[in-house]
């Protein structure tokens, strides 16, 4: 391959190549047995139901025995699979910024009785529509989004959650290490567009925003229809004794007479999705207590934003569409940054299908 006069093939397959090559030098034990099955586990034709079955791929080359010992006896230098994977050329949005989408996904072992620190996902569909708990693993996932109609992702860290484990302090750090290895691998250098990143509900936007403050991130979150923001605090009026208030008026998801008039408003066609229509309100913040993650905090910050409301004539699915409620961390916003904040929040559902995927292979090497 690597003889074909066309260079987009050569540095195509060079690049593969050396991470191959530099793949192959993270298996600290039985290297050669490891390398064998993951080669098997990318190149069969169709979904694998047994182990067994890989050990008839053709680039297994190995007796089925060495699969086994692969499991049980091989190991991995994480350490060095991640700054490999930090170094490889990653997908970047249209404007050549990196997108970050996060979530977590569980690795479901409900008759695994014995297995350490497991914890009750919350899983739908199961049961007719219900939603059920069942025991489990759930791993936090963060990866690099691409443009365009490909849904393919570029994994950059899982990290498993242990029971009791804040999720919003325990996501900041694996993001804080994830931008640190990109830095350091020349992914972002001093003058590039800021690294974005992307969360559905179940995660604390400005919170996040809080704790990734120093670093060269926005954060774009989708926020619960029942949440009330605040407005900015209004002008002091001359004269007025006692302490100045911190917060506005109330902006009520759920209240359209709280909105007032949008700062921005835009509408576009799209492909899938007919009519989206968007409207942000600039500067609002939540109101933060002192309860739970900011129950030690000195002083309780403001945290503003840009909000967002899609929404859109159809879903591909048939479904009828809700409006989605997007918490942006800049202020500000002009009517192509809008745009760019909720298409982006689109992509975020091809780390799903990555998801997925890498479950399934959990769940078939168990």
């Amino acid at each position: 391959m690597t003889s074909v006069p066309d260079p987009c093939p050569i540095d195509a397959a060079g690049e593969l190549t050396r991470f191959r090559t530099e793949f192959y030098g993270c298996l600290t034990a039985r290297a050669d047995a490891v390398f064998e099955l993951a080669e098997a586990v990318l190149c069969s034709d169709g979904p694998v139901r047994s182990l067994v079955e890989l050990s008839l791929v053709g680039e297994h080359r190995r007796g089925h025995g060495s699969l086994y010992a692969a499991l049980d006896r091989g190991r991995l230098d994480i350490g060095r699979l991640r700054l490999a994977m930090s170094a490889v050329t990653l997908p970047r949005a249209a404007d050549g910024r990196l997108v970050l989408a996060v979530d977590v996904t569980c690795w479901l072992r409900p008759d695994a009785h014995t297995s350490p620190e497991r914890i009750l996902c919350h899983t739908y569909g199961r049961g007719k529509d219900q939603h059920i708990m069942i025991p489990g693993w759930p791993y936090s996932f963060v990866v690099a989004l691409e443009s365009g109609r490909s849904s393919w992702t570029a994994p950059l860290d899982a990290l498993r959650l242990a029971p009791g484990d804040d999720l919003a302090a325990v996501t900041a750090s694996q993001l804080r290490e994830v931008v640190g290895r990109l830095t350091a691998a020349g992914q972002w250098r001093a003058g590039d567009a800021d690294i974005l990143i992307v969360a559905d509900a179940g995660y604390d936007g400005p919170r996040l925003a809080w704790l990734l403050r120093d670093l060269p991130v926005q954060i774009l979150t989708r926020m619960r229809s029942d949440r009330v923001l605040r407005r900015p605090a209004p002008a002091r009026v001359a004269g007025t004794n006692g302490r100045p208030p911190r917060h506005g008026g109330e902006f009520i998801f759920g209240d359209p007479t709280s909105w007032g008039v949008p700062d921005v408003g835009t509408t576009t066609d799209t492909r899938l999705y007919g009519q989206a229509t968007a409207a942000a309100w600039d500067r609002l913040h939540p109101r933060l207590t002192r309860r739970a993650a900011w129950a030690e905090a000195a002083e309780l910050p403001v945290i503003e934003g840009t909000v967002i409301r899609l929404e859109v004539d159809r879903l591909p699915s048939g479904a009828i569409p809700k409006p989605v409620w997007l918490w942006w961390s800049r202020v500000d916003a002009t009517p192509a940054e809008v745009d760019r904040m909720w298409q982006a929040f689109l992509r975020r559902f091809d780390i799903e299908i990555c998801q997925s995927q890498c479950t399934d292979n959990y769940s078939l090497a168990a």
